[in-house]
């Protein structure tokens, strides 16, 4: 089993790995947003909100 030392490599794999998590966080906000207008325009265009 291989270890890693402390110091640049392990930090440069936490930044990596936050990256990701932050990436994957923005993704699934970004689509909940779009869905969420979807759904508002939908209702809009049947009239169930105000204009």
């Amino acid at each position: 089993m291989a270890t890693t030392e402390p110091g640049a490599g392990g930090r440069s794999k936490w930044m990596r790995r936050l990256g990701w998590l932050l990436a994957i966080w923005l993704a699934s906000v970004g689509s909940l947003f779009a869905v969420a207008l979807v759904f508002r325009w939908l209702m809009r265009a049947v009239g169930l909100t105000a204009p």
